[in-house]
């Protein structure tokens, strides 16, 4: 896609099952973006009984409970088309349940080893202690050029990120992918995976841009009016700073 196609493809992939914790947000953001650019959106929303197209330019996945991640892996693997997708070039952001659903494998809710997509080299287990729960600031890797992340998560899993991947970001508060060094989610080409919710986007519209920019192919975007994202960041953050590390 380039600018002068005018036109973004944005698919929501399984909003029946992974969009427990307001992600569908991410969806909103990236669409509103797009429109501050001149951009037409065409949006899909694919429910998990419908074929997901192999035609969009961004994939957006939210979180879920245990047993609709373990659905939404089973069925994504049948149906193949994010997989296909993605070897189209289209850009994928996932987040929780979605980011270890792109991964080589994760523990479902039957507490077995579940297959997932092998689109990101991440495998995810369950952590035994409490669960990760909170604000979290961190330094996004700087190869993407991205200010200081903040998020919030939810989660129990425990994601370690493989020679195949990177990770997104290190955190200097909360735990990110629970293993203790410090990592935060995973991305490599044009898939990406975090725990942070937020909805995420909404408070880091920076990375919604990025995620423009490899759709679109281009360097830099044109300039918006990013006020009430600057308010929304700073207040987040400087709730988050209060917080004992």
């Amino acid at each position: 896609m380039s600018m002068s196609d005018n036109s973004l493809r944005l698919v929501w992939v399984y909003p029946d099952l992974l969009s427990t914790y307001g992600d569908q947000g991410n969806a909103l953001v990236v669409e509103r973006r797009a429109h501050q650019r001149g951009l037409q959106v065409e949006r899909y929303d694919v429910r998990s009984d419908q074929p997901v197209p192999t035609s969009g330019d961004i994939y957006l996945i939210g979180g879920g409970e245990d047993r609709p991640q373990r659905l939404a892996s089973e069925r994504l693997r049948r149906d193949g088309g994010l997989q296909r997708a993605v070897g189209n070039g289209a850009i994928v952001f996932s987040v929780c349940a979605g980011y270890q659903i792109l991964g080589n494998e994760f523990i479902n809710d039957l507490g077995q080893r579940e297959p997932g997509l092998g689109l990101l080299d991440v495998v995810s287990t369950r952590g035994e202690g409490e669960r990760c729960v909170g604000d979290v600031l961190g330094d996004i890797d700087p190869q993407l050029g991205l200010p200081e992340l903040t998020g919030f998560e939810n989660h129990q899993g425990i994601t370690h990120v493989g020679p195949g991947a990177r990770p997104f970001a290190r955190v200097r508060l909360g735990k990110g992918n629970g293993t203790g060094d410090g990592t935060e989610g995973a991305y490599n080409g044009t898939v990406f995976g975090t725990y942070m919710h937020g909805p995420v986007l909404a408070r880091n519209p920076l990375i919604a841009d990025l995620l423009l920019k490899l759709a679109l192919d281009v360097n830099a975007l044109p300039p918006t009016d990013d006020r009430w994202y600057d308010a929304l960041r700073g207040e987040r953050i400087a709730a988050a700073q209060q917080q004992p590390a």
